[in-house]
């Protein structure tokens, strides 16, 4: 499957003490790519609204490997590598723009819910139909 990449620029108040970004920044720019994948193939807010629920992470890990720093231009990378039932196993990578070393590795499960109640409900056929046809381009 061919991964979804966009890019984001490091703002300098994302920095720990040591000058790096923080950990838990990296989170947000993991969240960010899935969304922005998600609306490449074309599911909105909208679109989720009219389906009657959303995606929540339940589950993540994260390797850090090198650190960045503000200023830097960090290229995610993201790839749906399975979804069934209520979960989406979503993979991550990210790299400084024309750089080949990895920054940081992740793995993050994700669930559909329901909109109101925010219980875990079959992933929709639309989205399934989409992961399918991700799988063969």
């Amino acid at each position: 499957m061919q991964p979804f990449t966009t890019q984001l620029r490091v703002r300098h108040y994302e920095m720990d003490a040591l000058g790096h970004v923080n950990n838990s920044v990296y989170q947000h720019y993991l969240e960010q790519a899935a969304i922005e994948h998600l609306e490449h193939l074309g599911f909105s807010l909208d679109v989720y609204r009219e389906l009657g629920g959303v995606f929540v992470m339940r589950r993540i890990e994260i390797d850090y490997l090198r650190p960045a720093i503000a200023g830097d231009t960090l290229e995610v990378r993201t790839w749906l590598q399975e979804m069934r039932g209520t979960r989406a196993i979503r993979r991550y990578e990210i790299r400084k723009s024309g750089n080949d070393h990895l920054l940081v590795t992740a793995e993050a499960l994700w669930v559909w819910v329901d909109a109101v109640s925010m219980r875990p409900r079959p992933i929709p056929g639309v989205l399934l139909d989409a992961f399918v046809q991700m799988q063969h381009s």
